[in-house]
């Protein structure tokens, strides 16, 4: 039988030295070897085929049982807190580009003249607002 390091052991090696490899991985996604966007492009059959897979195994489920509410918890709370100001800040050009369109859409709709408060006629102005909006999502 194989002698094997204890697993606190195993796994603090690898939160170090993968920890330690943030240059590495920084260099790699300035230097690809094939365009990110090529290979993921080239790769649409076998996602296709991998979620087709993943529904008929119910892989979603099963990893949603398998993790559980706490390892969501504590990813959401440690992570996820930590990295969402700095991540919106970064995110900040790209959410501008993203939401232009539709913003333009907005500022492009007529609404009727505002009921009364209360008035049921007010809530027709969501539906022409979604929509509108959806309409330009999906190219209409």
């Amino acid at each position: 039988m194989p002698v094997v390091k204890p697993l606190g052991t195993i796994s603090e090696k690898w939160a170090r030295k993968t920890g330690a490899s943030a240059q590495d991985y920084a260099a790699g996604v300035r230097t690809p070897r094939r365009s990110w966007q090529e290979a993921t492009l080239a790769a649409k059959d076998a996602q296709a085929a991998g979620v087709q897979e993943a529904i008929t195994n119910d892989s979603f489920a099963k990893g949603v049982q398998s993790a559980g509410n706490e390892k969501w918890s504590r990813g959401a709370t440690g992570k996820g807190a930590q990295r969402f100001g700095p991540g919106a800040a970064a995110a900040k050009g790209d959410y501008e580009k993203g939401f232009a369109p539709y913003k333009s859409v907005i500022e492009g709709i007529q609404l009727p003249p505002r009921g009364a408060r209360g008035d049921p006629r007010n809530y027709g102005a969501t539906q022409i607002i979604g929509e509108a909006l959806h309409s330009a999502k999906v190219g209409k």
